[in-house]
């Protein structure tokens, strides 16, 4: 009976915090309560909370992070990345900062023949975006062409966003193609993220162009699937 009635209890308590959380109490990417607050507030033990935590989280409803807490996931609407993911994140109420590991000129004459496109030089911007206050939630590395005064950005550094600087050439991503799979964090990406290595991420590849077909960026990310999800259309009409 006892164990009946802590399923119970918890299940109650996911269900009025799923019902706070999808009403907009918790907006997407705040933090919840802390198990203490939120037992005292359903008077029952941690143990019970963190059933109930479990349960939002098998529901995509929030994400657990060791030592650091539960943030909200959930998130009823889409996102339109075409302008980088801090700029369609912050459309959604969701504030983020981002940590540049890398900005720099190279040249990949590989890639370029893999992409098949005309440049082999590029600049080089690998980063790492977080939840302000909160965990890290993506691993982004872009390939933009090094032409006009992009060649120069290892110097200047970025402006308020990778996009501002994509225009600031004319480039502005008009139709593209992105693939996506899962991959396990390596020991190096996941110390980056501060997870778990082996934990599964969304992988993504994104290669774009401008509406006169010139090559604007390629980015291979791996994102969060507790914060990301995918979303594909297919068979509408254009013109």
């Amino acid at each position: 009976m006892s164990g009946q009635i802590s399923r119970l209890k918890h299940q109650r308590i996911a269900a009025e915090l799923a019902r706070e959380i999808r009403g907009g109490r918790f907006p997407n990417g705040t933090q919840l309560p802390g198990e203490h607050a939120l037992a005292d507030r359903f008077d029952v033990s941690r143990t019970t909370v963190r059933q109930a935590l479990a349960e939002l989280g098998d529901q995509g409803l929030i994400d657990t992070h060791c030592g650091k807490g539960s943030f909200v996931t959930f998130d009823d609407g889409e996102i339109d990345d075409r302008f980088g993911w801090t700029r369609a994140l912050a459309e959604h109420g969701v504030c983020t900062t981002t940590q540049i590991l890398r900005l720099a000129l190279v040249s990949e004459p590989e890639l370029a023949r893999r992409l098949n496109v005309p440049v082999t030089e590029f600049v080089a911007v690998d980063r790492v975006r977080s939840i302000v206050d909160g965990p890290a939630i993506s691993f982004e590395c872009s390939r933009i062409p090094a032409v006009g005064r992009l060649r120069t950005l290892p110097e200047r550094g970025l402006s308020d966003s990778l996009y501002t600087d994509l225009r600031s050439v004319g480039l502005v991503p008009a139709r593209g193609e992105e693939w996506a799979d899962l991959a396990r964090l390596d020991e190096t990406t996941a110390e980056l993220l501060d997870r778990v290595p082996g934990e599964w991420f969304m992988r993504t590849r994104r290669l774009s162009f401008d509406a006169d077909g010139d090559f604007v960026e390629h980015v291979e990310s791996l994102l969060d699937p507790g914060r990301f999800r995918l979303h594909l259309r297919f068979g509408w009409a254009t013109g």
